[in-house]
């Protein structure tokens, strides 16, 4: 059995990362904006271009765009965004893990093989606090896969690329839980704040408030 998380949901505190940096780079700037609303605006912008994008652009190139159309959006210059994105991609090695995720990767890495299924370039991937703890033959990217979530070619890449072994998905967003299903993938769903299912979508089987929950599950089957 082979178990993926979804990197900057599941895995990371990623509001808390991005935000933290967004919010650094505000207050320099005195633009008085909150550093989580900013990561709201260009989360939502990421999220759509992904939906659209399809490789060869890379995960850099579209949160490049989706940062750009963020400050173009709140009233800022958007030619800030190309320097501001090198930024936030430097600090992503300190964007915190959540609570749970290291002691919970850990209990599972006893089970199976663990790894990282997510919208990332592989460079940025391998720089993460996630990365640390799993397999690191197992970071399957949309850069290696060639797709972007919820395209259902990167999941069934995924499911390719560790056959024959069993894929099990741990994801907490919609869009995420949702993808894995509709391709017919396992998933587990840890619910995290600022995250729901899809109220039109699949739903799991399975979902936790805590990833140190996760092992006990996979015992059982």
């Amino acid at each position: 059995m082979i178990v993926t998380f979804d990197l900057f949901s599941a895995a990371t505190d990623t509001r808390a990362g991005a935000g933290a940096d967004l919010g650094s780079i505000s207050e320099e700037r005195g633009w008085g904006l909150d550093g989580g609303d900013l990561y709201d605006v260009w989360d939502r912008h990421n999220k759509r271009l992904q939906r659209q994008a399809r490789p060869p652009r890379t995960f850099t190139e579209v949160s490049r765009e989706a940062l750009r159309l963020a400050y173009d959006e709140l009233g800022l210059d958007p030619g800030l965004a190309h320097a501001d994105l090198a930024r936030l991609h430097d600090g992503i090695g300190e964007w915190p893990l959540w609570p749970d995720v290291a002691e919970g990767v850990r209990e599972v890495a006893a089970l199976a093989r663990v790894g990282l299924l997510s919208n990332v370039d592989d460079h940025l991937a391998r720089r993460t606090r996630a990365a640390e703890l799993v397999d690191p033959g197992l970071l399957l990217t949309s850069q290696r896969l060639g797709a972007f979530k919820p395209d259902p070619a990167i999941y069934l890449g995924a499911v390719r690329a560790v056959a024959p072994a069993r894929l099990v998905h741990v994801a907490a967003s919609a869009r995420d839980v949702r993808g894995a299903l509709e391709a017919g993938i396992s998933v587990v769903r840890l619910a995290r704040p600022g995250h729901a299912v899809d109220p039109d979508g699949p739903r799991p089987a399975v979902e936790l408030s805590d990833a140190r929950e996760l092992a006990g599950v996979l015992r059982a089957g």
